[in-house]
């Protein structure tokens, strides 16, 4: 069975269980697991921030990030289809009473203009008070797209001016780094703070890495307590963790080629619609004409394929460490034959 349905399916390779085994381990919670603490500094390192958690994943990483910067009836400004506001089961709202404001974006990329109107005026009590701007970078129901570093740019001064906190959701930032040549930290170095996942196209069975200032992770560590992420000898999942960000970064423009040939071949076909100029990293989401979104599922399950739901209409195909160029050429055949009723 072939299986893009997501880059969340990929399994340690050898080399990963081998220096998860051998993981020295102590109790994160005091703070004395070696290999969580080895993580971190790592992790903060490469990402040019002061210091950095080990989280159980994007979801707790983003709002662990939202709760510090916020208080409750605070409003965080976002893209329409950002992760926060269409993935994480409401719980901006439900964990730390803030709502959020989701603007229109071209590929999962909104501007400065789009964004000056809509911050509250600090004098009108009644109103929420803007306190963040989010951003998504590689986007993911954009297709994996890119946001422009000028654009990430723009917005940072924004928010200066107005005072506001700005969040880097960069579960995917990898994938961007490697395809632009622009290096995590200079991504990350625009943001107060960022959330990145190791458990994607990195291969790690677990986890997120956020970073911001000390004092940023300290209230952070507090939190990710309160909310029950406290975990005790979590070395053997942080080493996971670690060895991904020492082995696993360069290799996933691997991804992006099987990705873009995919692309290519789905373009080609008549009953299957496609934004190629989209598909810039790993992510692939299309449009079947002839059959619905669960009838082509169900078809290329059939012959040993496993798509998902990108949006509503859009099928998702992602592709990762554990599927071969051949693999995705089979994949290719299998979406052809489905969709071209041979």
């Amino acid at each position: 069975m072939i299986d893009i349905r997501s880059d969340t399916v990929t399994r340690p390779s050898q080399e990963m269980r081998r220096a998860m085994y051998e993981a020295e381990v102590g109790d994160d919670v005091f703070k004395e697991d070696p290999t969580v603490n080895k993580l971190e500094e790592y992790a903060a390192e490469l990402l040019g921030k002061e210091a950095a958690l080990f989280v159980t994943s994007g979801v707790m990483g983003n709002q662990i990030c939202l709760n510090v910067l916020t208080n409750p009836g605070d409003e965080v400004i976002c893209e329409r289809n950002a992760h926060i506001f269409n993935y994480e089961s409401g719980s901006p709202a439900k964990l730390s009473g803030i709502q959020l404001l989701p603007v229109e974006g071209k590929n999962g990329v909104f501007t400065a203009e789009q964004v000056e109107p809509l911050i509250r005026p600090s004098s009108a009590y009644y109103m929420p008070r803007t306190k963040l701007i989010e951003v998504e970078n590689t986007h993911n129901r954009a297709s994996g797209a890119i946001w422009p570093i000028g654009k990430i740019i723009e917005l940072k001064h924004l928010a200066k001016k107005y005072n506001l906190f700005y969040h880097l959701d960069g579960a995917r930032i990898w994938n961007a780094s490697v395809e632009t040549g622009i290096s995590v930290k200079e991504y990350a170095s625009h943001f107060d703070t960022i959330s990145c996942c190791l458990s994607k196209g990195l291969g790690a069975p677990v986890g997120s890495i956020i970073a911001g200032t000390k004092e940023f992770i300290q209230e952070a560590y507090r939190i990710r307590k309160s909310w029950g992420g406290g975990m005790r000898q979590a070395g053997i999942l942080a080493a996971a963790g670690l060895y991904a960000l020492q082995n696993n970064i360069d290799r996933l423009k691997e991804d992006h080629q099987k990705a873009k040939y995919l692309a290519r071949r789905i373009a080609d076909n008549p009953n299957l619609e496609i934004n190629i100029d989209a598909v810039q990293t790993n992510i692939i989401l299309f449009k079947p004409l002839t059959l619905s979104v669960e009838e082509g599922i169900k078809r290329c399950k059939d012959e040993g394929l496993l798509l998902s739901v990108g949006k509503i209409d859009l099928l998702r195909a992602v592709t990762h460490l554990d599927v071969s160029m051949d693999d995705v050429k089979r994949a290719a055949d299998i979406i052809d034959k489905i969709f071209n009723g041979k």
